[in-house]
């Protein structure tokens, strides 16, 4: 689970990374439940943190339905 203070980093490095302020990333309902990310009001995706022998890394996770692609 990321504490608040990692969830406005991450925050903060993806609208940096992807040139996007309107990137936003919440804490996920339920107590181990991991953060969420939005583009506006749209949910794309959640962020786990991952601590491997005290290497910390974020691993985020995106599903893209079939049906949203055949949009474009």
């Amino acid at each position: 689970m990321l504490t608040p203070e990692e969830m406005e980093k991450v925050q903060t490095y993806l609208q940096q990374l992807f040139w996007n302020p309107e990137i936003r990333v919440q804490k996920g309902e339920g107590v181990q439940a991991p953060a969420e990310v939005f583009v506006g009001k749209e949910f794309i995706g959640v962020i786990y943190k991952n601590n491997d022998d005290g290497e910390i890394s974020y691993d985020w996770n995106m599903s893209i339905l079939s049906e949203d692609i055949e949009r474009f």
